[in-house]
């Protein structure tokens, strides 16, 4: 899992444990248009200051977007001042463990589809999607994949929430399936997806000694990645 990001979306769902706060949000979220302070407030029963100070912690965690215009809708000298309006953001925030991405699982197949929108047998869109993944990974590392292939490959599937871990000095386990519990009900065509993803991070980094291959497990992802000598 991508650490880095769940103090983030933690903190977004936490801030929502506030009573006024979380009312605020259900009220902001029901509206056809931006909110402004006096109509949350005033819909809420609290004071302008009080409904300000729990909108704009809102904003500061992303579940809210503000935006800024006349409310009278005129414009020029005795139009009056911008007010700061509040409308629900379009960031997605989601928190679970372990982490699952179904979307990317869904993006990944529906790519997959033929031009008349039935499902084809390609696993081309997993392999390029990771292929990219792997590239920028390389780019972006620390460590050199020729010299650390594993390390390298770890850091890009731990970001996808695998949750890799050294089972041998040449080998990578995976802990996790982000795309369980679709990849028990529907194998073949979920873990081909994953494992096409896992062998374009493999090729991106440019390291052909990490080989991938499946080996079935119930309690975990069924990835194994070895390196050679």
């Amino acid at each position: 899992m991508d650490v880095s990001a769940v103090p983030t979306e933690l903190e977004a769902l936490a801030s929502l444990l506030e009573p006024n706060r979380r009312q605020l949000y259900r009220y902001v979220e029901h509206q056809s248009d931006a909110v402004s302070r006096d109509e949350a407030a005033e819909a809420l029963g609290i004071s302008r200051s009080l409904a300000a100070f729990h909108l704009d912690k809102l904003v500061g965690v992303g579940l809210l977007d503000t935006e800024y215009r006349r409310l009278s809708g005129r414009s020029g000298p005795g139009a009056g001042r911008t007010s700061k309006l509040y409308r629900r953001s379009r960031q997605q925030v989601a928190f679970g463990l372990p982490r699952r991405d179904h979307e990317l699982l869904a993006r990944l197949l529906a790519e997959s589809a033929t031009s008349d929108g039935t499902l084809g047998a390609s696993d081309e869109p997993a392999h390029n999607y990771g292929r990219a993944l792997g590239r920028r990974a390389r780019k972006h590392s620390r460590v050199s994949a020729a010299s650390q292939p594993l390390a390298s490959i770890e850091v890009a599937l731990d970001a996808l929430g695998f949750e890799p871990y050294r089972s041998a000095a040449t080998e990578v386990r995976l802990r996790n399936c982000p795309f369980d519990p679709l990849a028990r009900e529907f194998t073949p065509v979920v873990c081909g997806v994953g494992q096409a993803l896992i062998s374009g991070i493999a090729e991106g980094l440019g390291e052909d000694r990490l080989q991938v291959r499946r080996e079935p497990h119930p309690d975990r992802c069924c990835g194994v990645i070895t390196v050679s000598r």
